[in-house]
């Protein structure tokens, strides 16, 4: 059973890291799209999705909060017995990728000024409406 709660808590773990690289990737790929005129990055629901994850981010990084999917991480480790250097190949990457070890404004500042850029990324390359796609 131990070894179920590991695996489930290393899923989870890419899972989150998989937000991550979604988060940053797609500021790139749209500040990219916009110099090259790639449409696909204009995708309304894509834009959304990708400002509200963010702005989740951010919200908690202000009220002090870890991420409900470190919890949640955190817990199925324990409940798997994981002692603190008990880790497999995958959480041992995948975790030298995602955590740093910074005072806690350090990351809301970081985060929020990453916001401020998907921000201006959505009016600096608009997404575009319904009725402009037709």
């Amino acid at each position: 059973m131990n070894n179920l709660y590991q695996l489930a808590a290393d899923i989870v773990l890419v899972i989150h890291a998989s937000i991550v690289i979604f988060i940053i990737g797609s500021a790139l790929v749209i500040f990219t799209g916009g110099l090259l005129n790639w449409g696909f990055i204009s995708n309304r629901i894509f834009r959304l999705l990708h400002l509200v994850a963010i702005g989740v981010v951010v919200l908690q990084a202000w009220l002090g909060r870890l991420c409900p999917l470190t919890i949640f991480e955190m817990w199925l480790r324990r409940q798997g017995g994981e002692g603190i250097y008990q880790v497999s190949f995958i959480q041992y990457w995948v975790q030298q990728f995602l955590y740093y070890d910074f005072p806690l404004w350090v990351f809301a500042i970081g985060y929020t000024l990453f916001g401020i850029l998907i921000v201006a990324l959505w009016f600096l390359v608009p997404p575009r409406s319904r009725k402009s796609l037709s």
